[in-house]
């Protein structure tokens, strides 16, 4: 009895080991997505004219110091249909994250969204500065842009607020909930109020989403040339891989 309770020991404390071990993070991490959705919507309005979007980027993150970097492409239709050239938006990003005391987590950062030979009277292109609180399963995130925002003209130092929280509501499955606000500087016409309710669950390495997403934008304002509404409400499908 003794030596089997030795070797239970023994073997525990084994294990223990190398369940920290996988714990610990390296340095350097480099990771890679890909993936696909129904309808490309960024803070509550369509990207791509209500169409299904292709979509992937690069991530590098230094554990340590919590910087991280990438970049994000998507496939988009409404340069276009806004009177300019192009289908592709590049977004390129920098950051650094971690706790400010414990259970309290933060992100700041710059990123910018690039929409390559445009041809907008006014630059689509914009960069927004951000900040991230998170505690528990909510967050609160607050972006301002240091440029004019998405074509807008006069529309510097714009602001977008994002509330939202992920709970874990089955094993595997998580409940996300969203609300935003963006204000367009010296045009209140157009700012306008996002939300969004979603389940993410992970099949064969492959996290597969499913979202009713919605704003209360103006109607007349933002539509395709066929006089579609991009912000209406409606169910969302995605799926993404990283590797």
């Amino acid at each position: 009895m003794k030596k089997l309770l030795i070797a239970a020991a023994i073997a525990a404390t084994f294990t223990g080991n190398l369940v920290h071990a996988e714990d610990v993070k390296p340095d350097h991490e480099l990771s890679f997505n890909l993936g696909a959705v129904s309808d490309y919507r960024y803070r509550g309005l369509s990207q791509s004219r209500l169409d299904p979007a292709m979509q992937g980027g690069a991530d590098y993150a230094h554990n340590p110091s919590g910087f991280y970097a990438g970049t994000w492409m998507s496939s988009i239709k409404w340069v276009k249909d806004a009177g300019g050239k192009g289908n592709l938006e590049m977004d390129i990003y920098a950051g650094k994250k971690g706790e400010i005391v414990k259970g309290v987590s933060y992100d700041i950062g710059v990123l910018s969204y690039v929409y390559p030979s445009n041809g907008l009277a006014v630059d689509a292109n914009t960069t927004e500065v951000y900040g991230q609180i998170g505690y528990g399963p909510a967050y609160l995130k607050y972006s301002q842009s240091v440029t004019n925002l998405f074509g807008f003209d006069n529309s510097k130092n714009s602001g977008y607020l994002d509330l939202g929280a992920n709970f874990e509501v089955m094993p595997g499955y998580t409940l996300g909930l969203h609300y935003g606000h963006q204000s367009v500087k010296n045009n209140s016409a157009v700012a306008y109020d996002d939300w969004k309710v979603g389940v993410n669950k992970e099949f064969f390495g492959v996290n597969v989403g499913l979202a009713v997403i919605g704003t209360n934008a103006n109607e007349n304002l933002y539509i395709t040339p066929e006089g579609k509404f991009t912000g209406k409400t409606s169910v969302v499908l995605s799926a993404a891989k990283t590797f």
